[in-house]
């Protein structure tokens, strides 16, 4: 496509102020992602490594293709890839989980005969590379094991393509499932063999259990014919300004059922938004039947 010289890329001009101010806010309109100021030396060193793989030599260039239609249409994806945060871990947040068993599920097979009537229906929002819907497949699995006739279905998505191309394989590290409890490791993970040593696979049973998809908050519909009866949506919002959060979970709110349950991150917070949720327990909500 480029044909920079090797020496011409490594000397690419810096990200200006008047190019990272476009970046910004296309990424802004596409995605809904605040890129402040001081995100500029982040992003520079992000993308820096997009100019090196497309042979592009400065910025500006970069620019220019990814504003154009051609451009906008085969590396949106890689620039959205490319500015999204991917952390998360096993069990992280172990006391939604707790609560989740303890409260939510029960008061849900009472009130609605969620799980029971029909499948539970959850979803994971932001799901990254997979622990998260998961580790809900894990304990979805072992709440099934004591109530009879419990089923549940859980869809993940995530607006970064390359996380979900992980998360769909299953396979992690030794290290990263070090927070599963010893015995649901034993029920529920693989561990690789010979030339796969030191990584672990989910189980078909559970993996059967996660659907992934690629979904932009942005998109006015987010293509779900039913409601959901839990999210989660765990250190997501906290990328958007509060025009937006108030927005979108807004927008989440009407995709639950009436007594769905929402599960926010311990680094978020609803004070000031008005969204039709009342507080449960510290970061868990719940929509009013």
């Amino acid at each position: 496509m480029f044909n920079a010289s090797k020496d011409t890329r490594s000397a690419a001009a810096s990200l200006s102020d008047r190019e990272f101010a476009r970046f910004s806010e296309f990424i802004y309109g596409e995605c809904g992602i605040k890129m402040p100021p001081a995100k500029k030396t982040m992003l520079e060193a992000r993308l820096q490594k997009r100019l090196r793989k497309l042979g592009i030599p400065t910025f500006h260039e970069y620019a220019d293709y990814i504003f154009s239609r051609e451009g906008t249409e085969q590396e949106l994806l890689h620039l959205i890839d490319v500015v999204t945060t991917n952390k998360t871990d096993f069990f992280r947040e172990a006391g939604h989980f707790e609560f989740l068993t303890g409260h939510a599920l029960p008061e849900l097979i009472r009130t609605r005969g969620a799980g029971v009537r029909k499948p539970l229906s959850i979803w994971s929002a932001g799901c990254s590379s997979g622990e998260e819907p998961y580790t809900l497949a894990m304990v979805l699995a072992e709440f099934a094991g004591q109530e009879e006739g419990f089923s549940y279905s859980i869809l993940a998505t995530d607006i970064c393509t390359t996380v979900l191309d992980k998360a769909k394989m299953a396979i992690y590290e030794e290290e990263r499932v070090e927070p599963v409890p010893l015995a649901l490791k034993r029920k529920y993970l693989l561990r690789g063999k010979d030339g796969h040593r030191g990584f672990v696979r989910i189980v078909p049973e559970l993996r059967q259990r996660v659907r992934f998809r690629r979904l932009n908050f942005m998109d006015g519909d987010f293509g779900m014919r039913e409601p959901v009866d839990i999210m989660f949506c765990r250190d997501v919002i906290i990328y958007f300004d509060k025009q937006t959060q108030e927005r979108l979970l807004n927008k989440f709110c009407r995709q639950m059922i009436p007594g769905g349950y929402l599960f926010m991150g311990h680094s978020e917070t609803l004070s000031g938004l008005d969204v039709p949720v009342e507080q449960v327990a510290s970061t868990i909500y719940r929509k009013p039947r």
